[in-house]
């Protein structure tokens, strides 16, 4: 995991480092190699052009340009501002970038119908709205149907909040330095940052140790799969329930079942209301299907290992009966999702199970809160709640209490579409039956889930991509956490 800090952290840990005698000016140079080296590795840096602004951003800019010179690469830049204006340091890079055989214009220019543009406008530090001639510059990128690398953050964007107030540089990458800034994650930001790559610009170890983290975020390459012992019956493998289904929502009930079971649990028992056998009727066949009698699910709960509630459940007054006795009764590690969320939003005082993971996108969890979901605010209430909270959206947030916000950053825009929540739920069950506890199996099933959508999408494309093309491909998943 790799902390998330608030821009104005940044600056308080490299001020700390200025203090006791680290060189900006090395900084910079440190951070010219790491993006130039970055652009080379990825075979971006065919042919490069600068926008360059009057801060350090601009000197970022200026100092991967000399790199870049030096590797042959054919680089001009735009520079935006008056030169008399610019921090010693950006003079002082432009000069070296000039003195190198580098081109700068000072006026807008065309840019080539090739290559790739570098963002260096502005940074981090940046607030408030872009306008005047920096509005000017975002707008004339943006719309040069070339593709943009921002150092550290995309033009226009604020590394705090997220905000953009007037207009930002839409990135498809951004080569953040030192450590991702909550900004990119949060309010619109995650619609301008693109990729993230990390950069290092020579900052020592125990000034990103001093950093104060406002969430982590999540990398793949630590996680492990549940324990598969040679000799396991399907009961070992976990046994799940699922409360689920309504006249016209049989799908939801399906999705979440079948997901179980692909997740790596060894049977799942559906129970739906009654009169819906009809519609269950091409579920698939290793479901097991009942219709819902209290007294037929309390025995089976007694050897389950794992539940899953709401998915297309229906918000009638039978079903809110319903669910007020399963939270009151069972004892279950239990997943919450759906209409089951609904209706837990307007009876806040109900039980939970003590095993619970919540899964509610953003609209969903403005009634549970009721308000905008801040980070601070949905901590505040897994703390209260003692559960474990999966935020979905673009990108997903784990809340667990006494840990911070976690951020997983994999998946696709196709994955908005209707049924991929009911793919997480029964993932999550799957996770929970192998004995997994509430945060290891919102972590592991976020990340599972949010890979398996950016494989679909691959062949399928962000537009066709449909729920059950996430089950489809979750195998890739599993391999890539199996064999990485």
């Amino acid at each position: 995991m790799e902390k998330v800090i608030t821009a104005n952290e940044m600056t308080r840990i490299e001020q700390m480092a200025y203090a006791d005698g680290a060189s900006p000016g090395l900084f910079m140079e440190n951070a010219g190699k790491a993006i130039a080296e970055i652009l080379t590795f990825l075979n971006l840096a065919d042919r490069v052009f600068l926008i360059a602004g009057k801060g350090n951003n601009g000197g970022d800019a200026y100092a991967a340009g000399c790199e870049l010179l030096n590797s042959g690469v054919a680089v001009e830049a735009w520079h935006v501002y008056p030169l008399e204006e610019c921090s010693a340091l950006c003079r002082q890079q432009h000069d070296r970038f000039a003195e190198g055989g580098g081109t700068v214009h000072y006026d807008e220019v065309p840019f080539p119908e090739e290559g790739i543009i570098l963002d260096g406008l502005v940074g981090t530090g940046f607030e408030g709205a872009a306008e005047g001639v920096l509005a000017q510059a975002i707008s004339f990128a943006n719309n040069a149907q070339l593709p943009i690398i921002a150092i550290d953050i995309p033009s226009g964007l604020n590394g705090n909040t997220g905000e953009v107030a007037t207009v930002a540089v839409h990135a498809l990458m951004t080569i953040y330095l030192g450590l991702p800034k909550l900004g990119f994650f949060i309010g619109s930001g995650w619609n301008y940052v693109g990729e993230l790559v990390h950069a290092d610009f020579g900052l020592s170890g125990e000034y990103l140790a001093a950093a104060h983290p406002v969430a982590h975020l999540l990398h793949d390459g630590n996680l492990e799969l549940p324990n598969i012992k040679r000799s396991r019956h399907k009961y070992e493998a976990g046994y799940v329930l699922g409360v689920a289904g309504s006249p016209g929502m049989a799908g939801a009930a399906s999705l979440s079942s079948l997901a179980t079971l692909r997740a790596g649990a060894g049977i799942v028992r559906l129970f739906h209301p009654e009169g819906l056998e009809k519609e269950l009727a091409a579920a698939p066949y290793e479901i097991i299907k009942e219709p819902f009698h209290i007294d037929r699910f309390l025995v089976e709960a007694k050897r389950a290992k794992a539940l899953f509630v709401g998915p297309g459940m229906g918000r009638t007054e039978d079903k809110k009966q319903l669910l007020q006795i399963l939270l009151a009764t069972i004892t279950l590690p239990t997943v919450v999702d759906g209409d089951a969320l609904f209706l837990l939003s307007e009876n806040p005082h109900w039980r939970l199970p003590e095993a619970c993971i919540l899964t509610p996108h953003h609209k969903e969890m403005e009634r549970l809160l009721p308000h905008a979901p801040t980070f601070p605010l949905c901590q505040d209430f897994v703390e209260k709640k003692k559960v474990t909270l999966v935020l979905k959206g673009g990108p997903t947030v784990v809340f667990h209490p006494g840990e911070l916000p976690l951020i997983m950053t994999h998946g696709d825009p196709g994955m908005a579409t209707a049924g991929s929540g009911d793919v997480l739920t029964g993932i999550l069950a799957g996770l929970l039956a192998q004995g997994c506890n509430t945060y290891d199996a919102a972590t592991l099933g976020v990340l599972l889930h949010g890979m398996a959508g950016e494989q679909a999408a691959i062949d399928k494309t962000s537009y066709c991509l449909i729920a059950s093309d996430i089950l489809d491909y979750l195998h890739k998943a599993y391999q890539h956490v199996l064999y990485s």
